[in-house]
Formats: C-alpha cells, sequence, structure tokens
C-alpha cells in the first residue's frame, strides 16, 4: 500500500544543526516547509537561500520558544490556517546540555534538559496531534536519540532519561493510532553520532558521521515512515541491540 506525499513539513528546532539539515533535504524534494525555532535571523535567511534554490516551494517561518507551551500550540495552528493543513511534525527541538547528579548546584541544567527535552516535546506532540485528529490524517516524527536505549552516566544521565520519554511518550501514540485505526503514523528516531555545530569534529568521536551524511539517512527512514529507526541504520542498529539487551557491565564498556 503507497504512503501518501507529506507535502507540507513542520520542523522545530529548525535553525541550526538537524532541524536545518532536514529543511534543505525536504526543500530539496519539493516541499513546503514550516520552520520555527528561537532564532529568526536564521530562519530567515534559511528560507532566502532555499527559496531561491527551489523556488516552487512555500517556506513560512515563525519564532517559537518550545518551553512556552501556549506558543506551541498558537504557532503549530497558526502554520495549520496558513498552509492550509500540516501533512507531517518534526519534533526536533531539544537541548544537550546536562551534568552528573549531585556534583554541585546544576540542578538548573539538568532541569532546564528535562523541561525541553521531554515536557515541551509533549507540547509539540499535543499540538501536532490535534491537528492530525482534525484533519484525520497526519505523521508525527519524535526525534529521540540512541542514548535512549539504556540508563547513561555522567553529563548525559539526565539527558538520557528525557530522550526514553519520548521515546515511550511516541510509542504510547503509536498503539492509541493502532488501538483507534486512526489514519496517523507516528515514527520515533534514534539518532547515533551526528556532527553538528554543538557536536565538534567528527573525527573526535567513533562512529560520529558528518551532518549531510546523518540527515540523508534520518530523512530516508521519515519516509519510510517506520514506526522506529536507528540511524544511520550501521552501525546503530546493531549497537541499539547490545544496548538494550546486554547487561549493563558491557554496556558500559561500549558507550
Amino acid at each position: 500500500m503507497s504512503r501518501p506525499l507529506r507535502k507540507t513539513i513542520l520542523i522545530t528546532g529548525a535553525s541550526s544543526g538537524l532541524g536545518e539539515g532536514m529543511a534543505r533535504q525536504f526543500a530539496a524534494m519539493g516541499r513546503n516547509l514550516a520552520l520555527c525555532a528561537r532564532r529568526t535571523d536564521r530562519l530567515e535567511a534559511l528560507k532566502a537561500e532555499l527559496l531561491k534554490a527551489h523556488p516552487g516551494i512555500r517556506i513560512s517561518v515563525r519564532a517559537l520558544d518550545v518551553n512556552e507551551h501556549q506558543q506551541v500550540f498558537d504557532v503549530f495552528q497558526a502554520f495549520a490556517a496558513e498552509f492550509g493543513s500540516i501533512d507531517r511534525v518534526i519534533v526536533n527541538a531539544g537541548l544537550g546540555k546536562g551534568q552528573p547528579l549531585g556534583t554541585g548546584w546544576f540542578f538548573k541544567a539538568n532541569l532546564l534538559t528535562a523541561q525541553t527535552n521531554f515536557v515541551a516535546a509533549l507540547a509539540q506532540c499535543e499540538a501536532a496531534m490535534e491537528i492530525f485528529r482534525k484533519q484525520h490524517a497526519g505523521h508525527l516524527v519524535v526525534i529521540s536519540s540512541m542514548s535512549a536505549m539504556r540508563g547513561m552516566g555522567g553529563n548525559i544521565t539526565t539527558y538520557a532519561a528525557t530522550k526514553a520519554g519520548v521515546s515511550a511518550l511516541a510509542e504510547g501514540l503509536h498503539v492509541e493510532t493502532l488501538k483507534k485505526r486512526l489514519p496517523i503514523r507516528v515514527t520515533t528516531l534514534h539518532p547515533g553520532y551526528i556532527e553538528t555545530e554543538l557536536s565538534g569534529s567528527s573525527a573526535k568521536t567513533p562512529f560520529m558521521v558528518d551532518n549531510e551524511t546523518g540527515v540523508q539517512s534520518m530523512v530516508a527512514a521519515i519516509e519510510r515512515e517506520p514506526v522506529e529507526a536507528s540511524v544511520p541504520a550501521w552501525p546503530w542498529k546493531l549497537i541499539g541491540w547490545a544496548m538494550r539487551n546486554l547487561p549493563i557491565g558491557w554496556v558500559i564498556k561500549i558507550t
């Protein structure tokens, strides 16, 4: 059975990193884009660049701080009204900050990570599902992380916990859409190490790929609309299996 063409795609956190990379890829595929992030100057520059390269598409940009929860609903609804419908929402905005628990006054950093990566993601999923239920169609994509596979230590303890939370949230939505036979697809992506502005050089971390390669694998997976995918598939599908199933002592050695 063929999948519907997702013509209009909303991406949060689209001003840099994976969000910006996905916007470029989908623009090249002729898709319309609803792009939002805090840094509107970068969004406007991206819009101008993409429209020059792909004049046949529509692009709209709006300011969005995902921790302003009402603003999430307002921006998503405004995009839906502007385009007439939203075919796919990619919940991408997130934060990688964090510190080991109990090692000083770092609670604020961990709290901000938890709020941004889980509570704000919940708001985005709520806003997206509200649109999709009304349309009776849509594809929700949640960007999680390979860190969601197992509890992690050190600076990423909170980060990994939030990503495990959003993975469970997306899986729960998938279960609901199946039980109720809703025409809404839900996909969870678990990216491995992909180079971004924050990650540094791809030469520094084993298995890290450059941004273009990583984003290509993400977009290809999104287009397939699976329930879940590790990206890039190699070696992260195998590593994901190991992280889920091996004793914790072995997990510590490979992470």
